[in-house]
């Protein structure tokens, strides 16, 4: 085997991509990890991980320079001055918003499983039956008690703490012991429960840190620096988890500044024999050849790149013949939120900055209850007690000012809804060749929005959550719906979705190409809906499902 022939390619280093190089390696075959942007080294590289906001020269805010260089990240939450090196230049990776969308790309060795929110949540059979009982889009090809054994395994691995509830609408898993909700999380919740009688229940959120330590890593610190990589590999990340796994067993090779532009395809076998990857500081060509090929870029980089292969035999790429390679685009609606003041308990603190919150599961349109649009939300929040820099309403300078800031502030709970977004067909990318990358590339344009679907749900998203903090006695409640624009939750889904048969699916249930059986696609962009839970773990799912499956296939000669 030359340095040029592999068994199989990974495209993508991010969460998925590191999970297919783990599994694929740990099988036995020889993997090249293809990822476009820098090379990113566990623990040495997490340069700002003991910083504090002081040690900034703008004390973590954004400048004038960073919205200027980056006018989409300086929409949102993201633009802070320890995290601004995780983010592409915009000027050399433009894209076309027919229709807002915020996209939030980072391109380094782990992707965003750096800086990613860490929640961790099964999808249930509500959600895998959500189309076909809706008539939306197309059937999910699987059913919940197909992914479950898979749900079971990446969690055992990855780490993911949380309790056990028994919601249809949610699945226990393998979990370590969940991380404690504070003395106010605790009494809110016994209230919520108690009033709406069980139907609606707050839990702690279950998430990618560790609360028990596993081989090689430690456990959660409760420091809340985890997006700025942390030294005690206390949470899962691709270089914390996978990317140690793979490199141990001898199979792995790694190319960072490796773009991958296009799939080669063999029209006589109807299978890809490898890709084609443009050098980021060269600007070199060259071809590498596997006998698979994992899709992992990201829900939009993996349809760019298979808009661009294979358009010999088929215009919209390598894909398309059913018609939906690029449609069907989703994101989770988020922006709804509600909060306000909780009267006591100013004797009570809690430990440390943890770095997880509560979870409301999703109630609507569920166990009888019906609304006047599909689907539903559920919501993330916590509480806490402000802080040295909570608006201080007193007159006070000097002493007296320094003397209030010496003690903590009033207790604040809130929360903030993530809705499901339909897959409608005309939520869309396409290439936009008028318009090149920094590298002469064709660039994607975004065709996507919110329905009247989300909108009638968002009234509810508010004001069930007025709701709710009203009736567990939350006070001087305030409320907001910034709709925003998709893109926003960073959750992209859909454009390569699985289904039962290739007239209206890009992926079989195993998410292999219909058009090319020895190609996987097992990012977001595989989603055949979004439910409303954070998906991460889906893909972990899904990934190493398939990753199973094609070297099950591999063996039988069938790739």
């Amino acid at each position: 085997m030359s340095e040029f022939e592999f068994d199989a390619i990974v495209v993508g280093s991010g969460i998925s991509g590191g999970w297919a190089a783990k599994e694929l390696t740990e099988k036995g075959l020889k993997v090249l990890m293809l990822e476009r942007g820098r090379n990113f080294e566990h623990l040495k590289d997490y340069t700002n991980s003991q910083k504090e906001f002081w040690d900034w020269p703008h004390r973590g805010t954004r400048t004038r320079k960073m919205i200027e260089q980056y006018p989409v990240l300086s929409r949102d939450y993201l633009m802070d001055e320890n995290l601004m090196d995780y983010w592409p230049l915009e000027e050399e990776n433009p894209y076309t918003e027919i229709k807002r969308f915020d996209w939030y790309r980072s391109y380094q060795m782990g992707g965003r499983s750096i800086m990613w929110g860490r929640q961790s949540y099964r999808l249930s059979n509500f959600d895998f039956e959500a189309n076909a009982k809706d008539g939306i889009g197309t059937d999910w090809p699987v059913r919940y008690e197909e992914i479950a054994p898979w749900y079971d395994h990446v969690e055992k691995f990855a780490g993911i703490n949380g309790s056990h509830e028994n919601l249809p609408q949610l699945p226990d898993g393998m979990f370590q012991p969940a991380m404690k909700m504070n003395c106010v999380e605790q009494d809110l919740s016994a209230k919520l429960k108690s009033f709406y009688n069980g139907k609606r229940v707050m839990i702690m959120g279950r998430s990618a840190n560790l609360t028990e330590t596993l081989p090689g890593r430690n456990k959660c610190q409760y420091r809340d620096k985890c997006a700025l990589g942390c030294p005690f590999s206390g949470y899962f990340s691709t270089q914390s988890s996978t990317l140690p796994a793979a490199l141990k067993t001898g199979n792995l090779t790694i190319h960072t500044w490796s773009i991958v532009t296009r799939i080669l395809y063999d029209r006589d076998s109807k299978k890809a024999t490898g890709v084609e990857v443009l050098d980021a500081r060269t600007n070199k060509t060259y071809e590498y050849r596997a006998k698979i090929v994992f899709l992992n870029a990201s829900t939009l980089n993996s349809t760019w790149i298979l808009m661009n292969s294979a358009t010999d035999i088929w215009p919209d790429g390598l894909g398309s013949s059913s018609g939906e390679l690029g449609h069907n685009l989703m994101d989770h609606h988020v922006g709804a939120e509600a909060s306000g003041d909780v009267e006591g308990y100013t004797d009570k603190y809690y430990y440390g900055r943890r770095p997880n919150g509560i979870y409301i599961p999703r109630f609507r349109n569920l166990f009888g209850d019906k609304r006047d649009y599909l689907r539903g939300f559920g919501y993330q929040g916590s509480a806490g007690r402000q802080g040295w820099n909570r608006e201080v309403a007193e007159y006070l300078i000097g002493k007296e000012l320094k003397d209030l800031l010496t003690e903590p502030g009033n207790w604040r709970f809130g929360i903030g809804a993530f809705g499901e977004m339909l897959p409608y067909h005309e939520n869309r990318l396409s290439l936009d060749k008028s318009r090149k990358d920094k590298w002469g590339l064709p660039t994607l344009a975004v065709d996507c929005e919110i329905k009247e679907n989300e909108k009638k749900m968002r009234k509810d998203m508010v004001g069930d959550a007025v709701e709710m903090l009203e009736a567990i006695g939350i006070k001087n409640i305030q409320s907001s719906d910034e709709a925003g624009a998709p893109g926003r939750a960073i959750h992209e889904m859909g454009t390569a979705r699985m289904g039962r048969e290739p007239g209206s699916s890009v992926l079989n249930k195993w998410n292999q190409v219909w058009d090319a059986k020895n190609v996987f696609v097992t990012d977001g962009a595989f989603m055949t809906s979004s439910a409303c839970q954070n998906p991460s773990l889906t893909y972990m799912a899904f990934t190493a499902r398939a990753a199973n499956f094609a070297v099950e296939e591999l063996k039988r000669g069938n790739l």
